[in-house]
């Protein structure tokens, strides 16, 4: 999803950031006045300031053209609250990134969970009924409310009968259940021994690493996915301003006077109408299919 941010956003900015690539492994994650990180590079086009490899940013302190070395200062290393990483010869190393992935990242995952409020993640989970038991601890699964709940039928039907009398407690005596668990109890006449099935919302879970199945991970159907991508390219794009990003070129007078500052606005609100468009698409569809039952407490 990350790469996709990016291709949205370079559209927007016409800008492509300038890269190379290491010619030797960097095997370190730290960088002192003693033994400062020293990276090989493959391009002399490198001055003093950030650069990026992988999803760690560094801060150049001095680069040696005859070489084609760059040695990162003490504070370099994971620069900005980015987490220092190894990396292989031959890995791309962006010079002043843009969008870091990094930052990137951050944006995707504060819009999923800022869709908690519009859109929720349906999960489910089971337990066995048992005739003692009218109340069952749902632990750990945050839920914010119960939206079906059926027990398994006997026989060869494969049926799925619906719970029609329930009560969900979602903070109910901690002593009694603790502090991280939910309850149900059911009111309706069960076989004992069968499976109960609960349909449940909860705010979708964000993403934490590059191999995060979206669906599986936030809860969140595979249509949402274009909501999220451009959710957070507006976010990203609301900080910067296309006339300023652009000043790596002499040209720069010229490119300033077709682009003046403050142009970034109409090209956020263009993304920011599109987010909201299929956030209220996704809305009206997640009502449609999820759409208020009657139950009752007993």
């Amino acid at each position: 999803m990350v790469d996709e941010v990016l291709i949205n956003l370079a559209g927007y900015t016409l800008q492509q950031d300038k890269s190379t690539h290491l010619t030797a492994t960097l095997a370190t994650t730290t960088s002192t006045i003693a033994s400062p990180t020293i990276l090989q590079l493959a391009s002399t086009d490198l001055g003093k300031g950030t650069i990026e490899i992988g999803e760690e940013l560094l801060w150049v302190d001095s680069f040696d053209r005859i070489a084609s070395t760059a040695t990162i200062s003490p504070y370099g290393r994971g620069y900005l609250g980015t987490t220092p990483s190894t990396a292989a010869a031959g890995s791309r190393v962006v010079i002043s990134p843009t969008f870091p992935r990094y930052v990137v990242k951050r944006a995707i995952n504060d819009t999923v969970r800022a869709l908690g409020s519009s859109i929720f993640a349906v999960k489910q989970t089971t337990f066995t009924y048992n005739a003692a038991v009218s109340t069952y601890e749902l632990e750990n699964l945050n839920i914010r409310n119960i939206l079906t709940m059926h027990w398994e039928s006997i026989g060869p039907s494969k049926e799925w009968i619906r719970v029609k009398r329930f009560d969900f407690d979602a903070l109910p005596e901690i002593t009694t259940w603790g502090a991280t668990s939910q309850t149900v109890t059911i009111g309706d006449i069960i076989t004992p021994g069968r499976t109960v099935k609960v349909v449940y919302a909860t705010e979708p879970t964000a993403l934490s690493t590059n191999s995060d199945v979206f669906t599986t991970t936030t809860g969140l159907p595979e249509s949402v996915r274009d909501v999220v991508i451009l959710g957070a390219a507006y976010r990203l794009l609301t900080y910067l301003d296309p006339a300023r990003a652009a000043m790596v070129s002499p040209q720069a007078d010229e490119t300033d006077s077709k682009r003046p500052f403050g142009s970034s606005g109409n090209a956020t609100r263009q993304l920011f109408a599109l987010y909201t468009q299929r956030l209220a698409e996704e809305t009206k569809a997640q009502q449609q299919q999820y759409p208020a039952r009657v139950h009752y407490s007993r």
